[in-house]
Order: structure tokens, then C-alpha cells, then sequence
């Protein structure tokens, strides 16, 4: 795009495996980005790569999602800088992988605020400054765990089903204000997803594992294409799609054998 044209993109959890896949996507297309994540020199490390590889502006905003009214800040930080957000990528999140009763409920709570609390919040700040510009697209990044209740993920699954509902509810809310709202929804994917949630997981699953590249691009296609949801990779559709034909006693069975960890 000309520079006049470009149009300016934020990324949350910007310097994980989907972040940076994300990063690199979207300044590929043209979009000036916003990166935020937690440690400032990592964020500032990859803006000089992204610059230098794209030609793009890109600015650093270190956020600890998990802190109260930490989505406030970084909305005042951006409207600080003059940017308008076309593209918002609500990608930050993790997951917690054990029992429900042996997790330190503190530890919950932090993923509840960034799966949930957070990624509403930042939605809600940007989705009204796209209605009233008279445009956007927003990206909320679910799970296929979305669709079934995973013990040993019980709370992440959970959140990742609100993210889900909660994207096909605002696409057709803000449709008449061309705001899109897709959920990108991956399967097991190459990032430290795993190792940050403590699990060792099954060869079944390691065997089904996408690179961040592909997921991100089927995000997009499906963001730009005004798709409330998209599940990324043919087996995690197959999985999503029979996920409607089982009692959800049967899914949790299932689940817990092929989402368990390692021996």
C-alpha cells in the first residue's frame, strides 16, 4: 500500500509463536503495527526486525494483560500515539493444563482476565472506534477446545468457548457498522503453548500439530473474508464438526485420553 493508505494493526501477545506469525502476516500485507506483550526488549527486538524486513512503521507497547485495568492503559497508550486501529488481534492467552482442584486459583483467575475479561475489553474499546469510523476487523483468538470440555483443560476450554459464542454474537451485532469479528480457532500448534501450560503431550496430538504460518493465514483469509469463525487444518474441522454429533459425556471422555499428558 502507499504510505497514505497504510492502515495500522495491533497484536497482542505479539511475540509468541501465532504473535510474530501474526506480525509478520500483517506487515506483509502493508499494516503499520502495534506489538504488545510483556517484556519491552523482546517487543523491541522484533519492531526493529519487522522495520528493517518490511518497511513498515512499527511501535512497542509492553502490557501485562493479566493486571487490572490493564486494557485501559494500553488503549490510552495508543490513543496517546494518534493511532487508529483498523485491525485489533487479540491473541494473548494461555492455557493451564492439571486438575481443576490442584491449580492455585490465582492462576485461574490471571487466565480467566486474559482469555476473557481482557480480550472483552480491548474488543469492546476498539469495536467502538471501528462503528465509528465506519469500519474494522477484529480477530479473537478461540481453541478448537471451543467446542468440546477437556479435563485437564477444564477452565481454558471454557474460556475459549465464551471467546467463540461471544465472536459469532458480535459479527452479526456489528455487521451494519462494518466491523467484522471472526474467531480463529487452531488446533495443537507449534508454539509454547504446551511447554507454558506444563504438559508433555500425547504422540496422537504431536502428530496433528500446524505451524503458526498456516493457522494465521487461514485467520486472516477468514478475518478479511467477514467469516464469524474458522477452524484451522481439515482434521481439527473433522474433530470440531463431529464434536456436534456426541453427547458432551462422550467428548469429555475422549478428550481427557487424547489431550492427556504423557506417561
Amino acid at each position: 500500500m502507499p504510505d497514505n493508505e497504510r492502515k495500522w494493526a495491533l497484536v497482542t501477545g505479539a511475540t509468541g509463536g501465532l504473535g510474530q506469525a501474526f506480525c509478520e502476516a500483517l506487515a506483509e500485507r502493508g499494516y503499520h503495527l502495534v506489538l504488545s506483550a510483556r517484556h519491552l526488549d523482546a517487543l523491541e527486538a522484533l519492531a526493529g526486525r519487522l522495520r528493517s524486513a518490511h518497511g513498515v512503521e512499527v511501535v512497542a507497547e509492553a502490557a501485562d494483560l493479566a493486571e487490572p485495568n490493564s486494557a485501559r492503559a494500553l488503549k490510552t497508550a495508543i490513543d496517546a500515539r494518534g493511532i487508529a486501529v483498523e485491525t485489533l488481534i487479540n491473541n494473548a492467552g494461555f492455557g493451564i493444563q492439571g486438575e481443576f482442584r490442584s491449580q492455585p486459583i490465582e492462576r485461574i483467575d490471571g487466565m480467566i482476565a486474559v482469555n476473557v475479561l481482557v480480550l472483552t475489553e480491548l474488543t469492546h474499546a476498539f469495536a467502538n472506534d471501528m462503528a465509528a469510523r465506519g469500519g474494522g476487523h477484529i480477530m479473537l483468538l478461540a481453541s478448537t477446545a471451543a467446542f468440546e470440555p477437556i479435563p485437564g483443560y477444564a477452565v481454558y476450554a471454557a474460556t475459549k468457548a465464551y471467546v467463540l459464542s461471544l465472536a459469532h454474537a458480535l459479527n452479526r451485532e456489528l455487521r451494519r457498522r462494518k466491523v467484522v469479528v471472526t474467531a480463529l480457532c487452531p488446533g495443537p500448534t507449534e508454539t509454547a503453548f504446551f511447554t507454558n501450560a506444563g504438559h508433555a503431550i500425547r504422540a496422537g496430538a504431536q502428530a496433528i500439530m500446524m505451524k503458526p504460518e498456516p493457522v494465521v493465514e487461514i485467520g486472516l483469509r477468514a478475518l478479511y473474508g467477514g467469516k464469524a469463525s474458522v477452524v484451522a487444518g481439515i482434521f481439527n474441522r473433522i474433530i470440531a464438526f463431529s464434536t456436534r454429533l456426541a453427547p458432551r459425556t462422550l467428548q469429555a471422555r475422549v478428550a481427557a485420553v487424547f489431550m492427556g499428558a504423557r506417561k
